[in-house]
């Protein structure tokens, strides 16, 4: 995947669409403020290229800015697909479930998903992990 944004350099390794990205140097977050964040893994694949694949880039780059603002986003990696120019994945992070909860409901990540759905090649595809210890 080509990277849009800083990669996470603070994880250690990350599995996106059967990719292993590892940073050998990162080092494993060692304080209790770690252990209530949630890690969310989305996956947005756009219908067809040209003018539409722009928008919706347009649209994406828009929805991490407004999202970056939001009480408890801590981090959002906007990343595309090397050989699928038209998938990408969201991976974000949250100091709680708490708060990106509060997230999904700002008018916002409504207003951003209203207008990605006719865009969509596949349904939206939002997955929450936490850090093991």
């Amino acid at each position: 995947m080509r990277r849009m944004m800083p990669a996470f350099a603070w994880l250690g390794f990350l599995w996106v669409s059967g990719l292993c990205v590892q940073d050998v140097n990162a080092q494993q977050p060692a304080d209790s403020q770690t252990g209530n964040r949630l890690y969310v893994v989305a996956f947005v694949d756009i219908a067809g290229a040209g003018p539409k694949l722009d928008e919706s880039i347009q649209l994406l780059r828009e929805f991490v800015a407004d999202s970056l603002k939001d009480p408890g986003a801590i981090r959002i990696e906007f990343l595309q697909q090397d050989n699928r120019h038209n998938h990408f994945a969201l991976v974000e992070v949250w100091q709680s479930r708490e708060a990106f909860e509060a997230h999904l409901g700002l008018a916002h990540t409504k207003q951003f998903r209203e207008k990605v759905q006719p865009m969509l090649g596949s349904p939206f595809d939002e997955r929450l992990h936490v850090l093991l210890p």
